[in-house]
């Protein structure tokens, strides 16, 4: 038997098998890597869970956290962005802009008609009439002459200022090469002079939003001067607009009646709580989807935990206003919201009397849409203690995804916040570049980043700047770097600022620290972390030259040694 064996074995590698057994042996191989590879993927598909819970719901979020231009700000621990963020400019109406030639030099007026030299004279002493036609198209020709660096939409009306020479002038603008899908509005204090024959001159235009009187337009009143045709007005209407005044005052229910006949959503419970500011908005928006769809009216808590990655104590704290952050007045007038300190209120007085009921659901697998046919006033979604399933945006998950969606469009961010952007770039007369230094952990992390910290320090950022800022240039600087001295250097050749160089926007005696204060029950308000990061990045990014650290300034990868591929995909 054995020598049989033996024969028959050698006979099956003879020359004419031998191709045979060689496909059949590849086949064999190749079977085996396939059920290892099906093996391997299965258990990662089994046991991944992924770091960061924004990153998992669905390619919508890696969208919206991944920017076109590689910016150097990590979107996860900083600065969130918003819908305003994602609004495609309108070129056709920011086009429409007022030239100087579109302004009258000499429009008539009532002094040049009727007044002889004489007259003049004995008027020198009288009030500027700031509404007199001469007047308004001078003030608007000197603001677009003394204004080069943007662009106007509309003026507004003059006021008289604070006494009989002065008169205020609001106007709608943007930077000549603003970037935001956003238009501003600023107000300024005019000294006007009169001469002996009876002309009138500009002698000095205000700091940004000195006008007072000029801040706010009565509702029905028609702006002063403007040429935006009447379709791209509506157009324009639905832009964020920065530094108008802010009505953010909570909405109340009118009556018994109109709460009765409402339906309404509410989330409670959940791990959501004082996570990053991405994961909070990841998880709030899923909620407000599912009530626009379900055509009910979220029921919202407005106060926020703030993670400890943007504290000062580096603990989190409670006690937040969402209104501290974000636009509440774009989202009440957009979207049906209701506080939830005034909805238990209401509930508590009526729900008994009118018989109103409440629908709870606390498995986040109950889809929106098994809801749709719920005829209870209140849908009460109630989330548990074990996380990751804890999470409100897991109820968006699956298949709910691709019917429900998040309306980021409803979200902006905080107009008081974005008008301290906007009074730190009118400084700049909006003229100036921007550079973004990252150092911290990540200079020290030689590890990681072998070559930031040199690639940072003054010596080489002279050199890397020198190629591409002009000699004496204004120089915005946003840094994670704590000692601004540092930079101490670059005064040299340019003209540097830091976010703190403006603590008098927001400290002190000013219309931020005023209403925050007042929105926070006269407790003042921190200018904390997020607000910071906030307002650095935003101001970052109205320079007319960006420059960043890891596109820059360093051959090093964002997120650490070899990830540049990775972070570019």
């Amino acid at each position: 038997m054995w020598g049989q064996s033996r024969t028959s074995r050698t006979g099956s590698f003879g020359p004419e098998n031998l191709g045979q057994n060689a496909m059949a042996l590849i086949g064999n191989l190749s079977f085996t890597l396939f059920v290892l590879l099906v093996l391997i993927f299965t258990f990662i598909a089994a046991t991944y869970e992924p770091e960061d819970p924004l990153f998992h719901p669905s390619t919508k979020m890696t969208t919206f956290l991944t920017s076109t231009s590689n910016a150097t700000f990590k979107s996860d621990d900083t600065v969130v962005k918003t819908g305003e963020d994602f609004m495609a400019p309108n070129q056709t109406a920011f086009n429409t802009f007022i030239n100087i030639t579109d302004v009258v030099e000499n429009p008539e007026s009532s002094n040049l008609e009727t007044a002889t030299p004489n007259e003049c004279a004995n008027k020198m002493d009288d009030p500027i009439g700031c509404r007199d036609p001469e007047v308004f198209h001078l003030m608007m020709r000197k603001a677009i002459e003394e204004f080069k660096d943007i662009h106007f939409y509309r003026f507004g009306k003059p006021n008289r200022g604070s006494s009989d020479n002065t008169c205020d002038m609001a106007w709608r603008f943007r930077p000549k090469e603003g970037k935001a899908a956003a238009f501003y509005k600023d107000y300024r204090r005019f000294v006007i002079s009169r001469s002996e024959n009876c002309t009138y001159s500009v002698e000095s235009i205000g700091e940004y939003h000195s006008g007072v009187n000029a801040r706010k337009r009565k509702k029905k009143e028609k702006p002063g001067f403007e040429k935006t045709p009447a379709a791209l007005q509506q157009q324009a209407s639905q832009l964020p607009v920065v530094g108008e005044t802010v009505n953010d005052a909570l909405p109340v229910v009118e009556s018994e009646k109109s709460f009765g006949h409402e339906k309404y959503l509410i989330y409670t419970g959940g791990g959501d709580r004082c996570k990053s500011m991405n994961h909070y908005l990841w998880s709030f928006l899923c909620a407000l989807g599912e009530a626009q769809y379900l055509n009910r009216t979220l029921v919202m808590d407005l106060t926020i935990c703030l993670s400890s990655i943007y504290t000062s104590s580096s603990q989190d704290e409670e006690g937040k206003d969402f209104r501290f952050y974000f636009d509440f007045e774009h989202l009440k007038e957009t979207a049906s919201v209701l506080d939830q300190g005034q909805f238990w209120s209401d509930w508590s007085k009526w729900q008994k009397k009118d018989g109103l009921s409440l629908h709870l659901v606390e498995d986040f697998r109950i889809t929106p849409m098994k809801l749709a046919d719920v005829k209870d006033t209140l849908i009460m979604r109630k989330f548990g203690s074990v996380e990751p399933d804890n999470y409100w945006y897991r109820v968006c998950e699956g298949e709910t995804e691709s019917v429900v969606q998040r309306p980021w469009h409803l979200i902006w961010k905080s107009r008081r916040l974005m008008d301290i952007v906007s009074s730190i770039a009118a400084r700049l007369n909006w003229d100036y570049d921007s550079v973004h230094i990252e150092r911290g952990e990540k200079a020290r992390n030689k590890e990681l980043w072998p070559n930031l910290d040199a690639d940072t320090s003054p010596n080489a950022l002279l050199s890397t700047l020198s190629e591409k800022i002009e000699d004496g240039r204004n120089l915005y600087i946003a840094t994670n770097e704590p000692d601004a001295s540092f930079f101490d250097p670059l005064k040299d050749k340019y003209s540097t600022h830091f976010l703190d160089e403006y603590k008098d926007l927001w400290e002190g005696d000013t219309e931020w620290y005023s209403e925050t204060t007042k929105l926070n029950n006269g407790v003042p308000v921190e200018f904390d972390g997020y607000m910071r990061v906030s307002v650095d990045t935003e101001v970052f990014l109205r320079g007319k030259k960006q420059i960043e650290t890891f596109n820059d300034l360093t051959n090093d990868c964002k997120d650490g040694i070899n990830t540049c591929s990775t972070a570019a995909s």
